[in-house]
């Protein structure tokens, strides 16, 4: 689902927030939480990426965004672009976090440092739904990863993976059923928030 209005915009940064469990941004976490300050970042070039057609103002807002997330990217060891994850997104922890500008992750996917997310043989992984990648997970080629999945430290995947298991090892093998989805909810939980809302009597 890319971000295509402001209202697509404003989920997707709550979405990211709720993952973290926060509530609302506060100027600190631009220091507490660098790796989310990158994230507001991607999320404001992914927002703007769909208006840089319209005029020569908005492709400049676009191209000095891109600048800043890469600024910000390469001190914190995170390469991610712009489209490549859904909202909900969380990144625990800051460094060497490579994802291939053509990989395609679902919403609320939790990603930890030292995984790759990389093309082989001109391919690359499309990633589903509620996904757990930990620490130094690398994962190539045109394979696909289901949703409500586990991908264990350090494990090695170049396989497909179903949905609702957990993997690991090199090369990563199922080793358990996840037999309901993972509590990754943040964008999940933003939509019931916002539906709620919207049902409230006013007046």
């Amino acid at each position: 689902m890319p971000i295509k209005t402001r209202e697509d915009y404003y989920i997707y940064l709550e979405s990211d927030l709720d993952a973290r469990k926060l509530d609302q941004w506060k100027r600190s976490y631009k220091v507490l939480h660098p790796e989310l300050y990158f994230q507001r970042l991607l999320r404001k070039a992914e927002y703007l990426k769909t208006k840089k057609l319209k005029n020569s103002f908005w492709l400049w807002r676009y191209n000095r965004s891109l600048i800043q997330l890469k600024k910000v990217g390469a001190r914190l060891g995170i390469s991610i672009h712009p489209g490549s994850f859904g909202p909900g997104l969380k990144i625990p922890h800051f460094g060497s976090v490579t994802v291939n500008k053509k990989a395609r992750i679902g919403k609320n996917c939790e990603i930890h440092s030292g995984v790759n997310i990389g093309m082989h043989k001109g391919a690359v992984p499309k990633i589903g739904n509620n996904v757990y990648i930990g620490p130094g997970a690398k994962i190539f080629g045109g394979i696909t990863i289901g949703n409500n999945v586990s991908i264990g430290a350090n494990s090695v995947v170049t396989k497909d993976v179903p949905d609702n298991v957990t993997v690991v090892g090199i090369p990563a093998k199922i080793i358990a059923e996840n037999t309901k989805s993972q509590s990754r909810r943040g964008y999940d939980n933003v939509k019931k928030r916002r539906a709620e809302t919207a049902q409230e009597p006013k007046g």
